[in-house]
Parts: structure tokens; sequence; C-alpha cells
């Protein structure tokens, strides 16, 4: 019985449990008398049809939903992409074609994962021994947070000394380190400053630290837990509501408002996305999805061809700009949605290209995610300093991009070998390890 079965109350055929045979046959004289029961039966029969949905399910216990490392490590090459100057490659990525990016697709992976993992944990186990385990994890992408950071400031630090180039300083943000270190020091282990690039993992912290109190009320009222969520996101718009960075501004993506893509994220793992099997198999759905596809995409082409900029109403531009992604603008959020409720109709579950050798670098890098989005940092800065001091053309431009994306495979290969084959205690641990792996590429 997975976990969206227990929340929405549904059972896969051949899981009843056999105790509860045994105590029919035990006391056949106790019997109670027939009664009609419309209720328990009309529960059953549409726990049977949401079962048979063609929507997104949770794997089975011991084996992984391949989309999600799929997406997860594309949107690990995005975000390297990104990270890099502008060059005839970046306009390979998705920001260039709509309102939302590769965050976006993480973020929801994010949640959709860590209510899978740690959910089962919580039915299973109770509150208790769930929490203690998202804290564990959320140590643990801490801890990875504070080592990146540190080599994030030696790396900058070594380049504009040794090419006696402080514009690296500034342009990286960790002037104000230099200043005073001290300070600096402290504010950074409270994750209040950050250097350029170095957003997301707190973002992510952040989001875990609210997970358990997220999927204890989601065990109960999961859809009252994602309008609670919904409510929050207009609450921080209207008032403006922020996390304030050192040494001054605020955070680049704000927990208060993009917890409402994580906590989606979540519902949709906890049987949501079931539940919404009928409105995203509908053709009314997908044509609405295509059109603000569409439409998005003209909009943004407005952006980097002035000549198209006139057939922008200003009204329309009035209500539209600024497309903001600090606070998850609700463009940008109905933008990944469209694409979602694509993806879920075009790609199903067993699709055989998930098994594909030519698939298999993205589903490897998806899923050790956390030390690859840690590399795809570090890589981003050294490649960023050999086009600004070598060169920065388009060929060593594709060179550079090529050979991070090779590296990000080729550590995310030496992980998966160690993990399946050097680790001799691999298989005694293979549960507990797992799962955890699942929830945030550990």
């Amino acid at each position: 019985m997975t976990i969206a079965d227990q929340v929405t109350g549904s059972t896969i055929a051949g899981t009843a449990k056999p105790v509860e045979v045994k105590s029919v046959e035990a006391k056949p004289v106790e019997a109670k008398p027939v009664e009609a029961k419309p209720l328990e039966a009309a529960k059953s029969a549409g726990a049977k049809l949401r079962a048979a949905a063609p929507a997104i399910s949770l794997p089975a216990i011991g084996e992984r939903e391949l989309r999600l490392d799929l997406f997860r490590g594309l949107a690990l090459w995005l975000i390297f992409i990104d990270h890099l100057p502008t060059s005839l490659l970046t306009w390979f990525t998705i920001r260039n074609y709509g309102f939302s990016d590769a965050t976006e697709i993480f973020i929801f992976i994010s949640g959709y994962t860590a209510a899978f993992v740690y959910g089962r944990a919580m039915l299973e186990s109770g509150v208790v021994i769930a929490t203690a385990r998202i804290l564990r994890r959320v140590w643990q992408i801490y801890v990875a947070h504070v080592f990146l950071f540190t080599i994030f400031l030696a790396e900058i630090s070594y380049v504009a000394t040794r090419f006696e180039n402080p514009l690296y300083t500034e342009e990286m943000g960790i002037m104000d380190f230099l200043k005073q270190p001290d300070i600096t020091i402290v504010q950074a282990l409270l994750l209040r400053f950050r250097p350029v690039n170095m957003d997301v993992l707190p973002l992510y912290i952040v989001l875990m630290l609210a997970l358990p109190v997220i999927l204890w009320s989601m065990k109960w009222k999961p859809d009252l837990t994602l309008a609670l969520s919904a409510a929050l996101y207009v609450v921080t718009w209207e008032y403006d509501l922020y996390f304030s960075a050192y040494p001054n501004g605020f955070w680049a993506f704000n927990p208060l408002a993009w917890q409402l893509l994580f906590v989606f994220g979540a519902w949709c793992a906890l049987g949501g996305a079931r539940r919404m099997s009928r409105i995203l198999a509908s053709p009314v759905t997908m044509w609405i999805a295509i059109a603000y596809i569409v439409a998005a995409f003209c909009v943004t082409l407005t952006w980097y061809v002035p000549q198209l900029s006139h057939l922008m109403p200003k009204r329309l531009e009035q209500w539209m700009y600024p497309i903001d992604k600090t606070d998850l603008d609700v463009l940008r959020f109905t933008h990944f949605l469209a694409l979602a409720a694509l993806t879920v109709r075009f790609l199903p579950r067993d699709w055989p290209g998930l098994k594909s050798p030519w698939l298999r670098p993205l589903i490897l890098c998806g899923s050790h995610s956390l030390e690859i989005f840690c590399l795809g940092v570090f890589l981003a800065f050294a490649g960023h300093f050999i086009l600004a001091e070598v060169s920065g053309g388009a060929a060593m431009h594709a060179v550079i991009s090529l050979s991070g994306i090779l590296i990000m495979w080729g550590v995310a290969w030496v992980i998966s070998w160690y993990k399946s084959v050097a680790d001799k205690s691999g298989a005694k641990t293979k549960n507990a390890v797992g799962n955890a792996d699942l929830a945030g590429g550990g």
C-alpha cells in the first residue's frame, strides 16, 4: 500500500493484509448480521476508480520514478548553463521561451519526492521518527551549503588575487566578506549572506524545515493544507513579506512565496495528482495549457525583438510587469503548471525512452542532485573565469558548457557506482539511504 493509497483510501489489488482473513476464519460464530453499507461501498468503488486513474502516482517501494530524476537532472544542467555568461548556448534553456525556468522544476520535484519519502516514513514510523529523519536530511543539506560556501569563497578569492582583478569579488558578491569576514561568516551560517548563484540551497533548507508540519497537516487534510499554503502566498504578496539578507536587501527566493510550489509538489505526491487525473486528461486542459505556453512565448519574444514590443497592449504590460521571480509571480507559477500538465499527458511513467542510454546521464545527475548542484555552482564560476580571461567566443562557451555537463555526468556516475558496488554495507542500509537519495539526491 503506497502513501497515496493510504491518504486517499485506495488499495492496490492483492495487498490486503492476511490478518483480516484469519480473523474472519477464527470467529465464524461471531459474524455480525449482513448489513448494507452503501457509504463504504461507494468509498471502495471510488478508491478503485482513483487507483486506475492515468496520472502521476507514487512509485512502489524500492522503485524509482525515473521521470522525476530525468527532469531534476535537466533542471541541474539548465541551472549550470544559465549561471554562465550569456552566449549562443544559453538560448537553449527554457527561461528564454516562457515565464518560468529550471528553478520551478527543481523546487516542485523536491516537494514531490520529499513528501513521497518522508510521508511514507511518517505513516509507518510516526511523526517523531519522520521528523528526526527530515532534520537529519536538513543537516546534510546545511553542511553541503556551508562546504560549498567555503569552496566558493576560496575559488573567487584565489582568482581575484592571482589575476589582480578585484571585480570578481564585487561581481560574485563577496566584497562584504573581505571587508568584515568575522561578521559575514556568522551571517553566512545564518543563511543571510550568500554569494551569487548560492540562493537555491538556503531556500531548500527552509522548505525542508517546514516539511514535518506540512506532512502532518496533509496526513489529515491535504486540500486544506494546500489552501493554507495558497493563502500564505497571497498574504506574502499583499503585505510584502520577505526574509531579509545581509548586508541589505532580501532573499533572492522568498521562502514565504516559493513554499506554494513546494507544498503543491507534496500535495501531488500524496494523492492530489491522482484526484486531478480527469482534469489532466481533459482535452480542454490540454488546449488551455498549450494556449498559455504559446502566449507566454509570444510575450518573451518582445523582450528580445524590440520591433515586436509595439504589439503588446499597454494595459496588459501595466498589469503583467514586472514578472517577479523573487516572490514567484503567479504568471511563472501558472506557466510551470501548464508545462507540467502537458508533460504528464504526453510522457507516461512507462515511456520506453526512460530506459534509453541517451537519457541515462540526465537521470544519473537527477539521482544525486545535491552533490551535482554544488558541483554545478563551482563549475559555473570556473567557466565564467575562463570565458573572461581566456576567450569569450561562442566556440569556447560551447566547450565549457559541454565540459561542465560531462564532468557533472562523470561525478554522478562515480557516486552511483560507489553506492551500488564499492559500498559493501549498501545492501544492509539500502532502505535507509535510498530514500534520502530520492528526496534530495544525496
